[in-house]
């Protein structure tokens, strides 16, 4: 924190004084445009409507006179009452302050309106005096990544992203957008809709392939943010990496999927296992049946030449992959991107207090490169243990207040969905319904800022990485290792009747909880955290 203050401190120093660019040069005053400074604060202080005009661009730190600083406060603390805004109104307010003799008192300030020939071009000059400030602050940063760029003791890689987030940071505060006026925005909604039209209306995003959920979402959305999260092993990487094999190789739409925790190898023999039917095991020792080496032989043909793009950069900064992004989107026409996951990122370079606000800067920063690409960007995200407290299928059943390390999370998401797998709770049977819950995955959707909130069932397939739809097909053979419940577990399941898609297995066979732990560790050993 102390350096932080150092750092911001020297940065005002900076603005204010002569600043030596290079090292064999000489030394130069600081881009700067005094006279419009003058010029644009006289005009506040005349025309009546005139802060209301530039007051999304100026702030008191773009002025490079102190006198002019001082000023322009005066006249945003007039404005946040909702005051009028004139010589004597402003003067009255300095001294209120007591800063009017360090802003060059009344007579400085009636100097300033003297010198307006003119208000028609204010926000013009209002613009060249915040760009002016811009280049000093870009100028500032060059000095400070020069001097610690000599410093031999300091870590090049952390440097660059110190760089990377000063120059984010800039950009950030001169980025302002016009008001618009509605008939373009119109006109881009009806493109939007004819679009739409043309896929029958029912998807109007980028389709998951998961049926019942693409009916509540109409496809992920541009530009929103969407956050899935679950507690480990409920299958989050299994969702992403289904969902990815359904748009990138099925439906040929280009994915990128950024993964903090696994290799791109490993990610890839998960998808082979999606794609193939192989259970992870056989895939890790290579030994497998005639039939499933003919399955491997044709299906991995299918995944190659697919616009899938992966990377497995450990502790990806925030900065990293706002560039990363970019490259994707411009070069191979990327649709969605995917994160896995939230909490393995970094936010190097820029200044926080805990790690709450820094997975607060992650989350926010993440809406906006969904807002500047203008595509879905998927986060994965872990929730907090307070959900294995809870008792009961209500209990265990994911809530908002269970995300992890920060409520920015869910402010800045468009959309937060839940993975619930409640036979992982060993809970088989939803007492209310009588459906039967073995082999199901609940996608609770929490969130929706654009649409409802409800929830759908996947079938979700462990010794495959898979999610799948819940009225497709099982195997005989994968339906016969489904566990049946019986009393010593405390669970009854109803007649199967309409409730059980898994209809395959017989109501007279007993199994007791040490038998159904051994047989649900097929898949869960594959890949502990799914």
């Amino acid at each position: 924190m102390a350096e932080s203050n150092r750092n911001s401190t020297r940065k005002r120093t900076v603005q204010t004084q002569i600043i030596k660019v290079g090292t064999n040069e000489a030394g130069k005053l600081p881009p700067q445009a005094q006279e419009l400074e003058d010029s644009v604060l006289g005009a506040i202080m005349i025309e009546k409507e005139a802060y209301g005009s530039v007051a999304d661009l100026l702030r008191p730190e773009v002025f490079y006179k102190d006198q002019n600083r001082l000023v322009y406060e005066a006249i945003r603390a007039l404005a946040a009452k909702d005051q009028p805004i004139d010589i004597l109104s402003v003067v009255e307010k300095l001294k209120s302050q007591g800063t009017l003799d360090q802003a060059g008192g009344a007579v400085y300030l009636a100097d300033l309106t003297r010198r307006v020939a003119s208000t028609a071009h204010l926000r013009y000059h209002a613009q060249i005096v915040a760009q002016k400030a811009t280049a000093r602050d870009l100028i500032a940063l060059a000095a400070q990544i020069e001097e610690k760029g000599f410093d031999e003791t300091q870590d090049t890689d952390e440097l660059m992203q110190e760089a990377e987030a000063g120059i984010f940071e800039i950009s950030q505060r001169s980025q302002k957008r016009d008001v618009t006026q509605i008939d373009p925005v119109i006109e881009e909604a009806f493109k939007r809709m004819e679009k739409a039209a043309k896929n029958d209306g029912s998807i109007s995003g980028i389709p998951s392939g998961f049926d019942a959920l693409d009916k509540i979402t109409s496809g992920w959305q541009t530009p929103d943010l969407i956050i899935i999260a679950a507690r480990p092993s409920m299958g989050k990487t299994a969702f992403v990496l289904s969902m990815a094999k359904n748009m990138a190789i099925d439906r040929k739409i280009p994915v990128a999927i950024f993964s903090l925790e696994m290799s791109n190898v490993q990610l890839v023999n998960r998808l082979i296992m999606n794609v193939c039917e192989i259970e992870g095991e056989k895939i890790k020792t290579g030994k497998f049946t005639k039939e499933e080496s003919r399955r491997l032989n044709t299906k991995i043909n299918i995944m190659k030449g697919t616009p899938l793009y992966m990377d497995d950069t450990p502790s990806l900064s925030i900065f990293e992959l706002r560039s990363k992004a970019r490259k994707l989107v411009r070069e191979h026409d990327v649709k969605l991107i995917i994160i896995d996951y939230l909490q393995l990122m970094n936010a190097q370079g820029s200044s926080f207090g805990s790690r709450e606000q820094e997975v607060a800067i992650i989350s926010r920063n993440l809406k906006a490169l969904a807002k500047e690409l203008d595509i879905p960007i998927i986060a994965l995200s872990q929730l907090n243990r307070g959900v294995e407290a809870r008792q009961g299928i209500d209990g265990k059943t994911p809530q908002l207040s269970d995300l992890r390390e920060s409520g920015a999370i869910e402010q800045d998401a468009d959309m937060v969905c839940f993975i619930h797998r409640p036979e992982y709770y060993h809970l088989y049977n939803d007492e209310k319904t009588g459906k039967d819950l073995r082999g199901l995955a609940q996608i609770i959707i929490a969130k929706h800022r654009n649409g409802a909130t409800d929830s759908i069932w996947l079938r979700f397939r462990g010794k495959y990485a898979k999610f799948q739809n819940e009225g497709e097909a099982v195997d005989a053979d994968e339906m016969a290792t489904i566990p049946v419940a019986t009393a010593e577990n405390s669970i009854s399941i109803r007649s199967r009747g309409m409730n059980n898609p898994l209809g395959a297995v017989s109501f007279g066979q007993q199994m007791t909880q040490d038998s159904y732990s051994n047989i649900n560790s097929m898949g869960e050993d594959i890949a502990p955290q799914f």
